[in-house]
């Protein structure tokens, strides 16, 4: 069907029906009606540029998650699909950016026009990007929260909460040696905001419980050296908790083969747990979730002016298999 079939069958002339999608020229409100009727009669469906000029809106949205080499990609991705499906419930298609071209890339965005709003992931505790979303005229939502939230609006799992909950249900089960295997380091080195923050929770929660816990940045390939480094020390940690999944079957292979195996060897981790992992005490990462506030969020923001603010959704610690009470000392008699 063409805009001739609805400029026929309204009894006005192809550009009027042009000018009604576009809104580029003033017309009667009883000739937009006929229109419109029109339209809806026929069934037609305009083309996607005609549909955004009528609106002024592109209907696509800009999700910004670079791909580093220390970016678990699997996570990523499900961050990714569910902003990807939030987004056509609200009839928007999405424009991915993978990479890493900090403000400038923003710039970009916004000059070209290409898009209603922007989602910002992979968010820096002093992220270079932040001044930039606060001068443009392009409403913006970050997966993640900076040092300086002034008139931003971000949305993320508490990290720091996180942290703390895994200290928490260790102590409480006798634990008073703790390892944290985190990120690898590239990823503490430029302060990424939700790494920054668990380790937070973690060591404000240890110093409140006096348990001696310590941070153990972990590389990709350096899993089973660390678990090697562990076992050698003079106070073996009774409890782990690891936030880094591409480490996790890794650590649990190493600390088996030493013969400690959960709930010998108490295990907490953060995030999805990884193919051929057995059933571990976790905290999950609400991607679906944080994906679809974000989006909702930014969809406010586009229809109207709305607010900033730091919206974190609260930890779950789900108990599996993996964690038991600390074993008390062989007593002789």
């Amino acid at each position: 069907m063409r805009i001739s079939d609805v400029a026929r069958h309204a009894g006005v002339s192809p550009s009027t029906v042009s000018y009604v999608l576009s809104g580029k020229r003033s017309i009667s409100d009883s000739t937009r009606r006929r229109v419109l009727d029109s339209i809806e009669t026929l069934g037609y469906r305009p083309h996607a540029g005609a549909r955004s000029l009528a609106s002024r809106r592109s209907n696509v949205i800009a999700l910004v998650i670079p791909l580093r080499e220390d970016v678990h990609v699997p996570v990523a991705m499900r961050f990714a699909v569910s902003v990807v499906t939030a987004a056509r419930a609200h009839d928007h298609d999405v424009l991915l950016l993978t990479q890493g071209e900090g403000p400038e890339g923003l710039h970009r965005v916004a000059s070209s026009a290409m898009v209603d709003g922007v989602i910002v992931m992979d968010v820096e505790t002093e992220d270079a990007r932040v001044p930039v979303l606060r001068s443009l005229d392009l409403p913006s939502v970050l997966i993640g929260v900076p040092a300086d939230t002034e008139g931003l609006t971000c949305v993320d799992l508490d990290f720091a909460a996180a942290g703390a909950a895994c200290v928490h249900h260790l102590a409480d089960l006798g634990h008073e040696d703790i390892a944290f295997v985190g990120q690898p380091p590239s990823v503490y080195d430029r302060r990424t905001g939700f790494a920054e923050r668990t380790v937070s929770g973690f060591e404000v929660a240890a110093r409140e419980r006096g348990v001696r816990a310590a941070l153990h940045p972990c590389a990709s390939g350096e899993a089973r050296a660390l678990a090697e480094e562990l076992l050698r020390r003079d106070r073996v940690p009774t409890g782990l908790i690891v936030h880094n999944e591409p480490s996790v079957v890794p650590l649990l292979d190493a600390f088996a083969d030493a013969g400690r195996t959960p709930p010998d060897l108490s295990v907490v981790a953060i995030g999805p747990l990884p193919p051929g992992s057995p059933d571990l005490t976790r905290v999950d990462l609400p991607a679906e979730e944080v994906g679809a506030r974000a989006v909702g969020l930014l969809m406010d923001k586009i229809d109207g002016p709305g607010g900033a603010g730091v919206t974190l959704l609260e930890p779950r610690l789900v108990r599996g298999g993996s964690t038991a009470h600390r074993p008390g000392p062989t007593v002789s008699l």
